[in-house]
């Protein structure tokens, strides 16, 4: 018997998330230099941190002999007030994906199920799988969540529904009203998780008012990442805000110390530094125009994008992308989501996107 087989069989059959080329990687295999590499490929803020960020950082240095406040009293207090919510109701998290996999840990068993859309999170089959619950994939419309379909694939042992909004890879935004009617008509016993990833890169105009939904829908689980727009992403912070019962269960298999104190410092910064997040957000909107316009001019479709990346069909995008990284070029594969002949791009620097376009330009006359 091979040890392998000590783990059960839905553990053994999980195909590990693949995240982003690391500049490192890419310059040891194509023997690069590692500053002439861009990497736009896991959707970072270009800006990096926040200056109160960093200031924080550099504070909290001295204090890394100790543990962290493993109930991150100073942050939960941060959150709360930045969203007018109950501390209560906060979970903290090493990035959202530790909160997403909190959920299926504290809600999900072999006898149940999760549903979620096609082309949506690679994590929200992982943690579902990873706890041997039934997978529900709904197919997508337009590359974007089909809610009525997903509430007509809720079971009986339905638990969980996983909503990403923006979805990421495909970039695209349910609207407000669909989300309220899909709550509506949701089972109480289910529940909502809408991750927010990039909800920070919305225009006020386009962002649901989810936080004012909790009190009316108690099942829902709004999941946020300072990740993105904060730029922290190498720090692993995250949060949920749901109801206090719900919050109370996850922080029972939450591990007391998820969120070290160098995260919790810088993010406590971030959320106060609105000057950096109008900037960052500001950078996208440019960024943004500049590759869709590049893509029209091009005469590669896209999907139309709410988050900090935008998908370009290409045909042959196995060979693209081999093309970009031996330029010194990383963007995301999304073969594993089921689009083999498209690429995911972030949104970078002015001159990054510029690389990126000069690079694609190169492959279509080659």
């Amino acid at each position: 018997m091979s040890l392998r087989d000590l783990a059960p069989d839905y553990v053994r059959a999980i195909a590990p998330y693949q995240p982003g080329k690391p500049i490192g990687e890419l310059a040891r295999e194509m023997g690069l230099n590692p500053d002439d590499i861009v990497k736009l490929a896991s959707n970072e803020n270009p800006l990096g941190i926040s200056p109160k960020a960093k200031a924080a950082l550099e504070r909290e240095i001295a204090e890394l002999a100790r543990y962290p406040d493993g109930n991150g009293f100073d942050l939960k207090a941060a959150v709360a007030k930045k969203y007018n919510v109950d501390m209560s109701q906060i979970v903290l998290g090493n990035g959202s994906n530790d909160i997403l996999e909190l959920v299926s840990h504290a809600f999900l068993t072999s006898a149940d199920a999760a549903v979620y859309s096609q082309y949506s999170f690679a994590v929200y089959a992982l943690a579902t799988q990873a706890v041997g619950a039934t997978r529900i994939e709904v197919p997508a419309v337009e590359y974007g969540h089909d809610l009525p379909a997903m509430r007509a694939a809720i079971t009986p042992n339905t638990k969980v529904v996983w909503i990403a909004n923006p979805n990421n890879p495909t970039g695209t935004l349910a609207r407000p009203g669909d989300l309220v009617e899909f709550l509506e008509s949701c089972p109480a016993h289910v529940l909502v998780v809408l991750d927010e990833a990039y909800t920070e890169y919305l225009a006020p105009e386009k962002r649901p008012d989810t936080l004012n939904w909790l009190a009316r829908f108690p099942n829902v689980i709004v999941v946020r990442t300072f990740s993105k727009a904060y730029g922290l992403a190498g720090l692993r912070v995250g949060f949920a805000l749901t109801s206090p019962e719900v919050a109370d269960v996850l922080n029972r298999v939450r591990q007391p110390f998820n969120v070290n104190s160098l995260a919790q410092a810088a993010a406590c910064a971030a959320l106060e530094d609105t000057v950096f997040l109008d900037e960052s957000r500001r950078v996208n909107d440019a960024g943004m125009k500049q590759l869709t316009d590049a893509f029209v001019h091009l005469g590669l479709p896209f999907i139309p994008s709410y988050g900090n990346f935008v998908t370009f069909h290409c045909g042959d995008a196995a060979a693209l992308n081999q093309f970009l990284l031996k330029r010194g070029v990383i963007v995301r594969p999304i073969a594993g989501y089921g689009m083999p002949d498209s690429l995911r791009v972030s949104i970078g620097l002015p001159e990054e996107n510029a690389r990126f376009i000069t690079a694609l330009e190169e492959a279509l006359q080659d």
